[in-house]
């Protein structure tokens, strides 16, 4: 169920309480009506403009109506060529045989290129018409715990022939804004502000969109659900998007599953639902649990679930739009290609780290100094001081360097359980890096990886200012 809806209505303008003619409140027709010709005399002179030798004749009246007619003619054919045209481009690109599990285009050419099917699995399935149940041979390394990218730049990527770029993927979906479509729009809430996608209108136009929020499964067990649903809704106002409704689930646990396909069910009219959403944030695996979901009561959505999407931490994994047959009373659902956004770690990690970023089970907080009392060995006055002057690295991603704090201050880290939280006084801070980079901070791993590595850019400073002193400063 949704825990808030948020519905934006354009009510139309009021208008006076005239009582027009029937005739206006049906559909526009063309009427043709045949005058006396006394009566048609009549309006010929009522149309004329002016008098005397400069009026114009009744032949060139005739002639200029004659030019309008064929001018909006004229204009009606470029408007039929060019819904034509594009609606053609949409046809040609959904009619090539592609890859179930991510969309790409099939083909035997190159073995290294998504998309790739040797050529006698090639000739077999086009011959018995199934090309459509084909799995290419990078989705199956990726079934079997793969990382390969596909999308340059990503991933620690720089690209290159094989490799398609992020505005291509972007490109795959710049039809929706001209579709009239259903539009699910995911969120992570792990990085709910990284992924949100705040100019999702430039893909989706004014089709209706519903927002879910994945992953809730991976907050601490804690967790109020209430007031998480109130921050996302009223987070969402913030950014001025409109939306129908908004949904916490788990794809894992099935958790608010059941309430999106209500709402989908409600408001799809036989339209055709597109799953739109950042890269790494969960689509196929939404999918794979809406169709699991629905197969109960659903035999379409059963049938469906033999050729799902592939799950994979690698951004990119879904390369073109995959058409999935899941609803018994008409529409399509559409898994689509992740939307690469450039400031996000899964832009810049290579993709042998990137299982590393995802985390796999609930979120435990690591506070600092208090789990970390056993190891100091300066003694009590360390331990007085607290925080103060210390450098705490989240792996190799993230450096705080405490310049001031009181010493019953405690920071809270939340991530993944694999990467290791180090802390050592500010003053170490830069040969500590330097020389633990690769090796105790991680990611990046392996020495080819860390001397690629951009190192640490961006900063920012955060004056806290505390009410009450026993509160926890979470990050």
């Amino acid at each position: 169920m949704a825990l808030k809806t948020l519905s934006t209505f354009l009510s139309p303008l009021s208008l006076p309480n005239t009582k027009f003619p029937q005739f206006l409140t049906t559909k526009p027709s063309l009427i043709l009506c045949e005058f006396p010709r006394s009566q048609k005399s009549r309006l010929l002179a009522a149309d004329s403009e002016g008098t005397g030798a400069a009026a114009p004749s009744p032949g060139e009246k005739f002639l200029e109506r004659q030019q309008s007619f064929e001018d909006a003619k004229i204009i009606l054919k470029e408007n039929k060529k060019k819904r034509k045209k594009k609606d053609n481009a949409i046809k040609a690109s959904r009619a090539v045989a592609s890859c179930y599990g991510c969309g790409a285009p099939l083909h035997t050419s190159d073995a290294d290129a998504p998309g790739y099917v040797d050529p006698e699995t090639y000739e077999l399935k086009k011959k018995h018409h199934q090309l459509r149940t084909v799995l290419c041979r990078r989705c199956r390394l990726l079934s079997h715990g793969k990382m390969i990218t596909a999308v340059g730049g990503h991933g620690g990527y720089p690209g290159g022939k094989l490799f398609v770029t992020a505005e291509e993927l972007r490109e795959k979906l710049s039809h929706l804004r001209h579709e009239k479509a259903l539009i699910v729009k995911l969120v992570d809430i792990v990085d709910f502000n990284g992924s949100f996608l705040s100019r999702v209108r430039d893909l989706a136009g004014s089709n209706p969109i519903i927002l879910v929020v994945t992953k809730v499964d991976l907050l601490p067990r804690d967790t109020d659900l209430h007031c998480v649903g109130d921050w996302v809704v009223e987070a969402t106002m913030r950014k001025k998007l409109n939306v129908l409704s908004v949904h916490l689930t788990s794809s894992k646990s099935l958790v608010g599953i059941t309430g999106v396909i209500s709402e989908i069910q409600k408001e799809k009219k036989g339209r055709d639902v597109y799953i739109l959403g950042s890269a790494n944030v969960g689509k196929s695996a939404f999918i794979n649990a809406l169709l699991k979901t629905m197969a109960i009561n659903d035999p379409v959505a059963a049938s469906a679930q033999r050729y799902k999407p592939i799950q994979s931490a690698v951004p990119g994994t879904t390369l073109g739009p995959i058409q999935i047959n899941a609803f018994l009373g008409g529409g399509k659902l559409y898994d689509t290609p992740g939307v690469h956004l450039y400031h996000r770690q899964t832009a810049v990690v290579h993709s042998e780290d990137l299982p590393i970023l995802a985390p796999q089970s609930r979120l435990r907080g690591l506070s600092f100094p208090s789990s970390i009392l056993s190891s100091v060995e300066e003694g009590a006055s360390t331990i007085v001081n607290g925080l103060n002057a210390f450098s705490i690295f989240w792996g190799g991603l993230v450096r705080i360097d405490v310049l001031k704090v009181l010493p019953e201050t405690c920071l809270t880290f939340y991530g993944p359980k694999r990467i290791p939280i180090h802390m050592v006084p500010t003053e170490q801070a830069v040969e500590f890096y330097q020389t633990e980079l690769g090796v105790l901070l991680t990611p990046p791993s392996g020495g080819e990886n860390a001397e690629n590595w951009k190192g640490l850019e961006s900063e920012r400073k955060l004056q806290i200012k505390f009410e009450d002193v026993d509160n926890q400063l979470v990050i």
